[in-house]
């Protein structure tokens, strides 16, 4: 849907949904930010206790205070308003002129699109804001990584998949979580961290508690080497951990 809107209204869409929520929070409900953050704490709480009762209830009260919370607020009625407005505008647009299709214009689009054909790969992680993910335990087809996370654990088995020859590319931003990365022997790594808290273990030569730092590591034959990884991390809180295996 938001593809055919312009992105210039889409900023201020956005914008003044942001201020909206910045006078909510300072003038109208306060207590909005400390119901935030019991409510993610206790989601992220539940999530790593979730095999114990006690975690499915502080996940499932978690949920349902963000819920009602959100519910609750102005900015979100805002957003609901201007979205369903959005709604009938296209609506009406539609009925009033409707989209005219022409055959000879579909195929010069077709002929295009085959001459300058371009294909969407598999991805192997995708955005989380609450979740935990990790790589497949078999064999899988490698591709580049860019993803961002909200609360939860990020795994990468770097043994279960063939890389290609020169430098390969994990992006990972994070909020709250661990983010864990198993690196076979043969492949050489640069490691760029940034972090508000955590620690940071690369394998287990170097295990520190880094604050509002950032931090680089290089395995010895990186240059070199024909077959090796980037990484690139950042996150609030959390810890990173490189391992051999």
């Amino acid at each position: 849907m938001l593809r055919h809107i312009k992105s210039d209204y889409v900023n201020w869409f956005i914008l003044i949904g942001l201020l909206l929520l910045l006078l909510e929070v300072l003038f109208f409900n306060g207590g909005l930010i400390i119901t935030f953050i019991i409510s993610i704490g206790a989601i992220y709480l539940g999530s790593k206790w979730k095999p114990k009762v006690i975690g499915k209830i502080s996940y499932g009260v978690g949920w349902f205070w963000l819920v009602i919370t959100i519910l609750n607020m102005i900015t979100f009625r805002y957003f609901l308003f201007v979205i369903l407005i959005y709604l009938i505008v296209q609506y009406y647009q539609t009925q009033k002129k409707p989209r005219e299709i022409k055959i000879k214009e579909l195929l010069k689009q077709e002929e295009s699109l085959q001459e300058n054909a371009v294909f969407q790969r598999k991805k192997i992680l995708d955005n989380r804001f609450f979740s935990s993910q990790e790589t497949p335990h078999q064999a899988y087809e490698w591709n580049d990584v860019n993803i961002q996370v909200g609360i939860g654990n990020t795994e990468i088995d770097l043994s279960e998949t063939v890389l290609p020859k020169g430098e390969s590319v994990i992006f990972i931003r994070s909020l709250v979580g661990n983010v864990t990365i198993f690196v076979p022997y043969e492949i050489e790594i640069h490691i760029n961290h940034s972090v508000m808290a955590g620690t940071v273990s690369i394998f287990r030569e170097h295990d520190e508690r880094v604050v509002n730092e950032n931090v680089v590591y290089q395995s010895e034959n990186y240059p070199t080497a024909d077959e090796k990884i980037r990484l690139f991390t950042s996150m609030i809180s959390g810890r990173l951990e490189v391992k051999r295996i």
